[in-house]
């Protein structure tokens, strides 16, 4: 069953309030809860991140949109607080990241797979497999510092292998900017995943860039330092796909669909009720931020936002394991590499994307030092505390 989101118009603004009780409410279980119900948190707290950014930038070239901006960024800021607060305090920094990873990784090939324009699902699964690596460096980072299994954080729905080499992603800028979609053609669902994974993607840059410097481990401060730059890249990847030419106010609608179908989608897959609860709730605050936008539209740009928005939303995300499809995207595209807009094979990379890598990777790769005779094995230290008892 699907939600008619010109009908249903939500919470009103004035509705909206919370307690520092609520926004500091119990956090999840991070061996108890599922997987994705960790996945689901740190999307959304993404989710309302970006919405928090687009916020802000838009009140600064926008006066006359100032206050309701301000109404509903207040609104916004305590959701991301109470989503980002179901956090557990036992969850350490590098723990989060693996869930960061499980997030880039699982949410990304859920919308390449669904995204209608074969140009753009190819960008997706291209930046899916720098994340893949991503995540077998930061799960060898693990192992190294504190000898625990990722899987303990990823519970068998993602692998743990390498990908399209870290060491291999670092490019000149401008290979990482892609052909936007056409505002006037592309599909509602197109511009919901552009936003989907811009937003995530720029929450685990800033992620990174909070936790990296608060390691003492050397090989650990400039992993996160490396990885961080790539999270840049495809920061400026994703973004550059939203045609530019859209309106202050067209980006702000998009941006409230996009949070209305991401929790949604979040309330229809979630198995803990009490977090389901919270997700239908702030369903309801942003239908009522949509259509607080809706009615500005017409005010402001005398148009019609219906003409925008899909009448019914599409299916949810895929809250799944994407495991087959990760597997069969390796096999056939990790040789691919950009070539301004277009991908190409390794060995028709652009000159300048090679000199920009060879001088960063000159003085070693944190990636290649990380994985250096590492092999995951799941179960590891497990297998090593039985191996500890029987050698004693």
């Amino acid at each position: 069953m699907t939600l008619d989101i010109l009908k249903e118009k939500g919470v009103a603004l004035d509705r909206q309030a919370f307690t520092w009780r609520e926004l500091a409410g119990p956090p999840y279980s991070k061996l108890d809860d599922d997987a994705f119900t960790r996945v689901r948190v740190i999307l959304m707290n993404g989710i309302e991140s970006e919405a928090l950014r687009f916020s802000h930038a838009c009140a600064r070239m926008n006066a006359a949109l100032q206050e309701p901006l301000a109404r509903v960024r207040r609104i916004e800021h305590h959701q991301q607080t109470l989503v980002n607060w179901l956090n557990p305090a036992d969850q350490s920094p590098l723990e989060t990241t693996i869930g960061f990873e499980q997030v880039a990784i699982e949410v990304t090939a859920a919308v390449a797979q669904a995204e209608p324009d074969p140009y753009l699902a190819k960008v997706y699964r291209f930046g899916l497999l720098e994340d893949f690596d991503h995540m077998y460096r930061f799960a060898a980072l693990l192992d190294r510092m504190t000898g625990k299994d990722a899987n303990n954080i990823l519970q068998s729905y993602t692998d743990v292998v390498p990908g399209r080499p870290t060491s291999a992603e670092h490019r000149s800028p401008e290979n990482d900017l892609r052909t936007p979609y056409e505002k006037a053609s592309a599909t509602p669902l197109t511009k919901l995943h552009a936003n989907i994974i811009m937003a995530a993607e720029h929450q685990t840059h800033d992620y990174y860039m909070t936790i990296g410097p608060q390691f003492a481990d050397p090989v650990a401060r400039m992993l996160y330092a490396e990885i961080a730059s790539i999270e840049e890249q495809h920061v400026t990847q994703y973004e550059s796909i939203i045609d530019p030419t859209e309106s202050w106010l067209e980006k702000w609608l998009m941006h409230e669909a996009t949070e209305v179908w991401t929790y949604w989608s979040c309330m229809k897959q979630e198995p803990n009720d009490r977090i389901k609860g919270i997700w239908e709730r702030f369903l309801a605050y942003e239908l009522g931020h949509l259509h607080l936008v809706m009615d500005l539209m017409k005010q402001v740009e005398r148009r019609d936002p219906e003409e925008l928005l899909p009448a019914t939303l599409p299916d949810p995300v895929k809250f799944e394991s994407q495991r087959e499809f990760v597997r069969e995207t390796l096999e056939r595209e990790v040789d691919l590499r950009p070539d301004g807009p277009s991908f190409v094979p390794s060995a028709e990379e652009p000159a300048s994307s090679l000199r920009y890598r060879a001088h960063l990777n000159s003085d070693g790769s944190p990636s290649e030092v990380i994985t250096t005779a590492y092999t995951y094995t799941p179960g590891t230290e497990l297998d090593r505390a039985a191996n500890a008892t029987v050698a004693h």
